[in-house]
């Protein structure tokens, strides 16, 4: 046979067999989202414009009752990303970089990465602002950022950089303005960063759809966090809802608790017109509610842009989609606002998980989990072996309740918040939330520890702290509570 005959014979026996030997394995789009809280059509709340946060949940499972393990952006992200509590690391800051902690930490992206796949990101993926940078070991291509902070009104800044703008490119704020708190702007999607992230996302995978190397894409959408800025189409959505917004029935902390626990407009305050003390009035409060839900709704249709594309590109049946709040969100209740607290509303947070093969399209669990638990969880699905750090690994893999809905793997979440000298960490079952706050340096004898306990059976709106009317139970959960080692001081 003559040397083109043995050329063509093999490469028709190559066409014929190549289909055995592409890897097969799925694809990962995880779905970051700024500040989601779960409050959406898929979560019950049905007066919110979510179609494609509700779409996504109809393909997959719905976790109710999870929970972020610290309620601010930098920490959070860390806690996904590398599969370690705050606790166990000792960051709870949005200025220190994880691998200064730990240097040889493997990311899940990283993971992913060193097991042959393709791992890109864009958006907010990790926290990068305030001191914060982005983590170049964790991706095939160069990162692609986008803004957090977002105008394109002259008067939402006087034509000046802005004081949050500033932070969150790495720069100093000293002495710089505030930026507006909203805008409702007559402009299309691609105006504001979560339309060019999603254009992005689509981008790539229409490559990966040429590609026979799997995929991790990481997309951090950055809404619906301040400021509230979005095209008016999406604010026009609620304009006739307006009494239905959820604004806030109770103003003040709840009774008997540590008057350092909890916060008022930290973070807000931070955007004109709002002052520096409350309180706020109420069409003020009204403005940025509505500001809240139309950000939402606005990141919502171009999460549909992306499940389009994935749909059209025919790979939705052999991609796992997870979708994670980085944490809830405080809008006015117990005259709190954003994050950074222990409460239910800054901890409760949304994870979906579609898994072809795997989760029932339409499920909902109640079982208990942690944004630590999403490492393992993906990497089992994916069928790559358990992460083993050399970070600390506090996930457990959610496989079992994904195939099971009513199956668990924890009898209770754990997060924490620090305040001061203080260390404020809880645990979550499906009843209670027990809060220990204690010092965190074991030797500030003068500082006495204080107890947080509140009752969601029979006080959902965490009305009153219990701890001392019901010592039994606070004896009881503080079993449960010393299962976890003493936390890391704070770095």
């Amino acid at each position: 046979m003559s040397t083109y005959r043995k050329v063509l014979c093999a490469i028709a026996i190559y066409a014929i067999l190549f289909p055995l030997f592409a890897d097969e394995r799925p694809n990962v789009l995880l779905i970051l989202v700024d500040d989601l809280k779960p409050s959406f059509g898929a979560y019950g709340d049905n007066w919110v414009h979510s179609p494609n946060l509700d779409r996504l949940a109809s393909r997959g499972m719905r976790f109710d009752s999870a929970y972020c393990n610290q309620a601010v952006c930098a920490p959070s992200r860390n806690n996904l990303l590398i599969g370690s509590r705050s606790t166990s690391t000792g960051i709870y800051s949005l200025g220190y970089h994880f691998r200064r902690a730990i240097p040889g930490a493997v990311t899940m992206p990283q993971y992913f990465k060193q097991n042959g796949y393709h791992t890109a990101g864009i958006g907010k993926v990790f926290h990068i602002g305030h001191g914060n940078i982005n983590d170049e070991h964790s991706w095939s291509v160069p990162f692609h950022p986008d803004k957090v902070i977002d105008y394109v009104l002259p008067e939402s800044t006087d034509g000046k950089l802005t004081r949050e703008e500033a932070l969150f490119s790495n720069q100093s704020a000293r002495g710089l303005p505030r930026g507006a708190a909203w805008e409702r702007a007559d402009v299309g999607d691609d105006a504001y960063a979560d339309g060019r992230i999603a254009e992005e996302g689509i981008r790539r995978l229409q490559h990966y759809s040429e590609s026979d190397q799997p995929f991790f894409l990481a997309l951090g959408f950055t809404k619906p966090h301040l400021p509230f800025c979005a095209p008016a189409e999406y604010w026009k959505l609620y304009d006739s809802k307006l009494d239905q917004l959820p604004l806030p029935k109770r103003h003040t902390p709840p009774d008997d608790a540590p008057r350092y626990a909890g916060k008022t407009l930290g973070e807000l305050n931070q955007y004109k017109p709002v002052p520096q003390q409350p309180p706020l009035d109420e069409t003020l409060v009204q403005t940025l509610v509505h500001g809240y839900y139309a950000a939402l709704s606005y990141m919502d249709a171009q999460l549909g842009r992306v499940l389009d594309e994935l749909d059209r590109l025919e790979l939705t049946d052999n991609t796992i989609i997870v979708l994670w709040g980085d944490h809830g969100y405080h809008l006015g209740d117990h005259g709190m606002w954003t994050k950074h607290t222990n409460y239910e509303q800054a901890n409760r947070i949304p994870i979906v998980v579609s898994a072809p093969g795997v989760t029932t399209a339409g499920s909902a669990t109640s079982a208990l989990v942690e944004t630590v638990d999403i490492f393992p969880t993906v990497c089992e699905l994916a069928g790559l072996k358990p992460p083993s750090g050399p970070q600390p690994i506090d996930g457990v893999s959610l496989v079992p309740v994904l195939e099971k809905s009513k199956s668990t793997v924890r009898d209770h979440a754990y997060h924490c918040y620090p305040r001061g000298k203080r260390i404020g960490r809880a645990i979550r079952t499906s009843r209670y939330r027990l809060v220990e706050w204690v010092p965190f340096d074991e030797t500030e004898d003068s500082i006495e520890p204080e107890f947080e306990l509140y009752d969601y059976q029979t006080d959902p709106a965490e009305s009153k702290n219990l701890a001392k009317e019901r010592p039994e139970v606070v004896t009881e959960l503080l079993t449960i509570l010393r299962r976890h080692p003493a936390p890391m001081p704070q770095r």
